[in-house]
């Protein structure tokens, strides 16, 4: 039970995960972070950290007064993060990042080979 308790703890002081879609564009690489009510200027950080796209963010509380009783927030404020492994060999200068209506996009060139189907061998399964 203690366990429990203090993982929760534990969990109070990491960023929230960021929401996201990656998919393939062609021979680009997308991903699409929800981000609302964030000023991509101030408030968000997109980074390439050993092959990792991470994406940081930050929602403040906007200090106000409220009656007691009468407010109610659902909106979540606090850190935020999101790591992903990039594709090997991405160049970091073609990666393009972009806001727009709430939602953060980051576009990366996907080299050729990397396109292709993962070679490998299939394993055979033996009951037992």
């Amino acid at each position: 039970m203690m366990d429990a308790m203090d993982r929760v703890f534990q969990q109070g002081n990491q960023p929230m995960p960021i929401r996201v879609e990656e998919y393939l564009d062609g021979n680009t690489l997308v991903v699409r972070a929800e981000a609302p009510g964030l000023d991509p200027d101030k408030d968000i950080d997109v980074s390439v950290v050993n092959g990792s796209l991470q994406i940081r963010a930050e929602r403040r509380e906007e200090t106000e007064e409220k009656e007691k009783g009468s407010y109610r927030s659902e909106f979540r404020y606090g850190s935020f993060f999101r790591s992903l492994p990039l594709p090997p060999d991405v160049k970091e200068e073609d990666i393009k990042a972009t806001y727009k209506d709430g939602v953060l996009e980051v576009r990366t060139p996907v080299p050729e080979q990397e396109l292709s189907e993962p070679k490998g061998k299939k394993l055979p399964i033996t009951r037992e």
